[in-house]
Parts: C-alpha cells; structure tokens; sequence
C-alpha cells in the first residue's frame, strides 16, 4: 500500500511538474522581448505574473528526482520521510505566491486586454501529456495554470494523511511524516480561515388569535436555486418565512418572503408536457453529506464518553447542525406547488408522497372555514412575520440527529412486513400500497403491493423485505390505480389517487422478539391489517458458512461454476437475462423490494435445479426476479469481493490521491479469483446498462451502488461485528453506518470507471463472460 501511495505521488507530481514548465516556458523570450524597442510585457508585469513559479520548480523538481529512484528500488525498509519532510519546511514559498495570486491574474487580465499577442500566448500554453508519447501536448490558459500552485498546496495534506495511513508507527518514516503533516496542517490553517455560520436556538409560545396550525423547514426552488424556508399554516392563511442572520445579539428575525390567503390558495393542476424538470443533486454529494453526519455522531459519542467540556460539544453540535442542514436543503426532489390565484405560483420541494398529502389534507380542510379574499397591510404583515418567532413550534432541522440523547437513533436491519388486506371500503376499488421508511430524517418508497381490482376488501397478503437504516416510522399509503391515461397529472406527479394514508412508529422492544407482531392501521375509515417482524443488521446480513454441496444458494461460487462448467452462475445469467428482458424501465428496480413468497420460490427452484424456473421467472413480478439475484449475493458464504480482500478494498477507496487510488483499486480487482472477478464484470455491464435508463427507472449509479456495494462487500462471520450479547438493544453505532457507506462507495468508484483495463490471462474468461 505504501508503494501504491508513493506510485501515485510520483504521478500527481510528474504531472505537476509539467504545468509549471509549461508556464515557464514563455518566461524566457518575454523577458529578452522586454529589453527591446518592441516589448510584449514589461519586466515588471512578467515578474508579477510569473512571481515565485520558477523557485516553485524548483524544489518540486529536487523532490522528484529525490523520490523517483526510492520508489523503483523499494522494499519495506525503504525511508522516504526525510524528503516529505524537507518539501514542507520550503510551503514557505507557496505563502508568497499566494498573496500574490489575485494581483497576478489582475495583472495578467489587464495584459492581454491591452496585447493580443499575450492574449494569444496566455490561452495556448503547451504542457506535455504524461500517459502517451512524450510528444504529445495539451493547451492550457495562463489562469488555469496559475490555479494549479493554489490547488496543490490546499491538498498538501491528503497525501500525507493516506501516506501515514500505511505507514506503520515503528518505521523511521513515521515521525518525519507527522512532522510534514503538522508542518503542511499549520500553513494551510493560516491561509484557509473557515468562517462557520451560527444557528441561535428558538422558544416555544402559543399565539392567541389567529391560530398557527402547522409549521415545518421546507426548500422552496427560486429560479431553479434551492432555498430553506420556514413555512406556517394558519387558519386563514400560508406564509413562506426566510430566518435573518442575526448580528450582534439582535433577537432572531423572520423576513416574510410571501403569503396567500388560504381563500385564494389553489393546487396547481399541469400537464406533465409542461413541468419543468427539478434540478436533482447528485447521489454523491448526498452520501458524502451522510458520511459527515455519521462522522460527526461518532465524535459527538467519543467526546461523551470521555466527559469532555461543554465547548467541544457545542462545536460539534453546531457542525453536526450545518450538515443536517445542507442536507434538508439537497435532498428532496419532489415537487409540491400552489397557487395564489391572484399572482404568481411557488414550488416547494419535499421527500414524499404521503408528506405533500398531508399538507393538501389539512389546507383542504380549512378552506372549508375561509370565504373572504384579503390584503394584509405592511403592518400588519411585519408584526405577524415578527409572531413566528413565538408562535413557531419546529425549531430545529427535522431530522433523527437533533433527536434526545436518551431517544433511539433508529433501527438497522432488515423489516419483514405482511400486507394481509383491507377494509372500510365504500365502493369497489382497484387499490394497491406502498410502503415508506425514514433515513436520515426523509422517507423513501421501498414497496409496492400489487393492483387488487374491483372489490372492497383487497386481500394481497403479500410479504416484503424491507432495509432500514436509522429508520424511526414506517408509513402506508394505499392508492386507487387509475387506468385512464389522458387525466392531468397534478404537479406532475402519479396519476393515481390517495384513498388512505397512515403511519405506525417502529418501537425497538416491541420489535426485540422473533415472534411476528400483528397490527392495523386505521386512516380514514379504512383499516389495513399488518405483520411485521425485525431482524438487526448484525444478525440479518450474518453470512454463514457453505455446509451443503448441492444447489447453488449459500454455496461458494468457485464450487456452484466448477460444478456447472462455466464462468458465470447459471442462476445470475438467467435473473440478469430477464431483467434487462423486462425490467429496464421498472422505477425503482432493485431498490424496490420484491414479493417475499416469490422469491422464496424461485430460491428453491434455483437449488432443485429446476427445468421450469425459466418459465416460473416469466410469470413473476420482475421486482422478485431483482430480489432472488441479491439474495444469491448476500447469502454466498463468502463475500465476493473476499473477506481477504476486503480490508485492502476499504484501505484503498479511501486514499485520497486519485493516481494512487485508481492503481490499488484496478490491482485489487484483479487479485480476485477468477469466478468473483469474471461475474462482478458480468454484473457491472448490467448495472451500468440499468443506469442508463435513469431517466425512466429513476435508479443512478449511485442507487445501485446502495443496493449492492454491502451485498457485494460485506464480509462473512468471522469478520462480522456480530455483538456477544443478542439480547442489548437493536440499534447499531454510526462506525457501521460508515463501513456500509464505505462498501458503497467501492462498488460505485467501478461503476464510474469508463473501461476496466484487464491483463490477458483475465482477457479471455472475461470475453467469455460478456458472450454468455
């Protein structure tokens, strides 16, 4: 790994090295132009421009030459910390250089406005292209190059922390290293003031005349920009609130961004022709605000169990606070927009369903009360903005973090849940479900029963298995299905109507049981009767070692394609196969869970080697052929990635060098054995083939990676943190949160890869397996 590290340094700073050439390279004639009668720049002006670049050179040129024959003649004894530590003693320069980095883009700007000739040579600098032909070249602007000393210093540091790493503490390295490290730390700290925003806590007061009946952080979308907004429902009114910085010990302010009479408030009806598309985040940007949250959890819990000072807590609340905000504000995506029918329209953006129904319910029912249209006057409006900050009763980030500290953090495991039947039904319906679980303080669809037509009481009796991660609440929404296409969609969301709606609380010791727990759900005069039974995730994702030699689940996959005589399992190629047959445009295909019972089928088909399963797959929800293919990788005895491998698969997605960490990664992979290497390849075609319907099946790269990187990754018992104890509570500490997101990120970094390159003892198995 220090090899792999070093390897990577040695390429990042080859490619260095050739900016800088590349911009000192027309130092040379500009200074001998400026001696004469017809100048390009003054001396002044080039010392400007150029200032400190060639000294900059310099001493990353001597660490170059110093590494590059360390690393070709390495072995474990080599030392390399003598040469790290000399290049942070001279970061020195780079603090000239950066003062004076805006003066010389100013400098360089005004230049080339006044002289083509500059302006000609500043946006066609050559640097030399370090992967193919020496003489191959790249054009580069001045300001681009300018950019790269600033960019290098500010991640001086990422090198040196993966460096330390994989250096162990008795190597003579290692204390040169931590010097380099504290050296590099405190001049990044003195360049690089990070100025964090203050939230103020808030109280609690109840108004007396006109009543505030719901209130809740929202993102509204501005001219596609996401803003956070406090929203307030009152009986006679909406208003959209934005809470004001405070300055200097001023009491918290709202500034009231606009508001609609509930009397002339309506639910804007479009056609989907016409909606506009909603500006998504990008699923890594999301997980990587998840990992800080859980980083800052667990420092939150380390500094409680060391009883440190009330300050340090403070700190990493306010942080933690931060995150959950940039959270909020990132991840919902689905539109809920109203209408003033006197003005203008405004859309929110919230995480579900069953949340944008809630919000019509409750406005539905007290524009029954409002008759009359009215105008505040700017006084009356500034002092009811100003009552929101008594009146207001949600007064942090609505997410699991800010819950109590006694208060559980959540369940993480598996929920199975029986939809058994419905009734209270009036009229004959075609009705259907879907299921919701909380993750960090927003709900995502994980199932959907199938269509029940024409009656009033539905019996699906439908099992589902059902991932939770921190989850707090589980939601039902039941739908009547509607057939007729040519319907508005209101705010371009599913035709299909809410009939009921309602919410149980997952309660971890009524949940602690194996035994299966019975309940209903009532919503509107319509019961829906449910079982539910938990299963932690310590237990859940246990993998158990192969004790049979026929069938092909829980067996090793070597064994099930030596016994078969092939490279691939037959029961991966067959379940592949038929979700590329039908299953490409299914929203949510493999995050959605399958019919329990029919998954169980297929598994005991699968393992009778049954001639008819081909046929049984075609009759079956394709949701359930998705199901069957992840229970086959999560019940292989051993991971396929390798319990072996697996630690180096975690050690080298987290190197922060990119050269360094594409070479460990690529040799990682192709250090499996063949049949792991050949089907993960086979998978990853498909995966990305099922990417590419996003538009349509709405699953990313990044969802995929959710669902598979811990089934792919996760390692079997004997690696497993599977507690002493089975009776301690059923939650799970934030350390495994982040190995789960870890084994995400693996599996997504070669979903990413463009081309995987292979050596040609794999080259041939691999043809084989894209041919199959």
């Amino acid at each position: 790994m220090r090899k792999w590290v070093l390897s990577g340094i040695l390429a990042s700073e080859e490619t260095y090295l050739s900016h800088l050439e590349a911009l000192l390279l027309p130092m040379k004639p500009l200074k001998a132009a400026a001696t004469t009668s017809q100048p390009v720049l003054t001396l002044q002006q080039i010392e400007t421009i150029f200032f400190k670049v060639p000294e900059l050179y310099e001493i990353h040129k001597e660490f170059y030459d110093g590494l590059l024959p360390r690393v070709q003649q390495w072995s474990h004894h080599q030392r390399v910390g003598d040469l790290f530590q000399k290049l942070a003693s001279q970061l020195g320069l780079y603090r000239a250089f950066v003062d004076n980095y805006e003066v010389a883009v100013e400098t360089a700007e005004k230049c080339c406005q006044a002289n083509t000739q500059f302006a000609e040579i500043s946006e066609n600098l050559k640097v030399r292209s370090m992967k193919e032909c020496k003489d191959q070249t790249a054009k580069n602007s001045l300001e681009t190059l300018l950019y790269k000393p600033v960019d290098r210093v500010t991640r001086s540091t990422l090198v040196l922390h993966d460096l330390l790493k994989h250096t162990p503490s008795s190597h003579p390295d290692h204390p040169l290293l931590q010097d380099a490290l504290r050296i590099s730390q405190n001049f990044l700290s003195s360049i690089n003031e990070e100025i964090t925003p203050r939230r103020q806590s808030m109280t609690v007061k109840k108004g007396e005349n006109r009543q505030l009946l719901k209130d809740r952080f929202m993102v509204e979308l501005v001219e596609g920009a996401r803003k956070l907004r406090h929203v307030f429902l009152f009986t006679d009114l909406l208003l959209c609130a934005k809470l004001k910085k405070q300055i200097g010990g001023k009491s918290q302010q709202y500034d009231c961004k606009w508001y609609i009479p509930l009397s002339d408030l309506t639910f804007q009806t479009i056609d989907e022709s016409d909606s506009s598309p909603i500006p998504q985040v990008p699923d890594e940007e999301i997980d990587a605000m998840k990992i800080k949250i859980s980083q800052i959890k667990n420092e939150i819990q380390r500094e409680k169990r060391a009883n440190k000072g009330s300050k340090v807590m403070e700190r990493l609340r306010k942080k933690l606070c931060e995150q959950e905000s940039l959270l909020l504000l990132m991840s919902p995506c689905m539109a809920f927009r109203v209408h003033n029918r006197n003005g203008k329209s405004y859309m929110f953006l919230i995480s579900s369903d069953y949340e944008r129904a809630e919000w019509r319910e409750i406005i539905r029912e007290q524009q029954k009360k409002c008759f009359k249209s009215f105008t505040l006057t700017s006084v009356e409006l500034q002092m009811l903005t100003n009552s929101c900050v008594k009146l207001q009763t949600v007064h942090s980030i609505p997410l699991t973090i800010n819950k109590e500290d006694d208060e559980s953090p959540g369940l993480y495991g598996f929920l199975n849940v029986i939809v058994h039947s419905a009734s209270g039904l009036k009229q004959s319906l075609n009705l259907y479900c879907t299921l919701e679980v909380d993750s960090f303080g927003y709900f995502v669809n994980k199932a959907k029963t199938r269509v029940y037509r024409d009656t009033t009481e539905p019996n699906w009796n439908e099992e589902f298995e059902i991932e939770l991660e921190g989850s707090q609440t589980l939601r039902l929404l039941c739908y009547e299905k509607c057939y007729n296409k040519t319907r508005l969609k209101e705010e371009g969301e599913n035709t299909d109507r809410i009939m009921a709606k309602g919410q149980i609380q997952l309660d971890p010791q009524t949940l602690q049981g194996k035994d299966w727990q019975r309940t209903v759900i009532s919503m509107n005069g319509i019961e829906v009767k449910l079982s539910m039974k938990f299963t932690s995730r310590e237990f859940s994702l246990k993998r158990m070692p192969s004790r049979k030699q026929t069938g092909v689940f829980g067996v090793k996959i070597g064994a099930v394609t030596k016994r078969e005589r092939s490279k691939v399992p037959y029961i991966v190629r067959q379940c592949l196969e038929e979700v590329e047959r039908r299953g490409m445009e299914e929203v949510g295909i493999y995050r959605v869970s399958g019919v329990a019972t029919d998954i169980q089928a297929l598994k005991a088909a699968f393992d009778a080697n049954n001639k008819d399963v081909s046929v049984m797959m075609s009759e079956m929800d394709v949701n359930a052929i998705a199901g069957t293919l992840k229970l086959y990788f999560r019940e292989l005895p051993e991971p396929l990635f390798t319990d072996e491998l697996y630690p180096s698969f975690a050690g080298g997605i987290a190197l922060s060098d990119s050269v360094a960490k594409e070479s460990c990664m690529l040799n990682l992979l192709l250090s499996l054995p063949e049949p792991n290497l050949v089907t993960f390849l086979f998978l990853l075609d498909h995966l990305k083939r099922v990417a590419e319907n996003e538009s349509v099946n709405k699953m990313s790269l990044h969802n995929l990676a959710t669902v598979f990187g811990p089934t792919l990754l996760r390692p079997s018992e004997k690696d497993s943190k599977i507690p002493a104890n089975p009776t301690q509570p059923i939650t799970m500490s934030d350390s495994w949160s982040l190995e789960v997101m870890s084994q995400v990120q693996v599996l997504l970094y070669f979903l990413q890869l463009e081309t995987i390159p292979t050596p040609d003892s794999k080259r041939q198995s691999i043809l084989f397996s894209t041919e199959v």
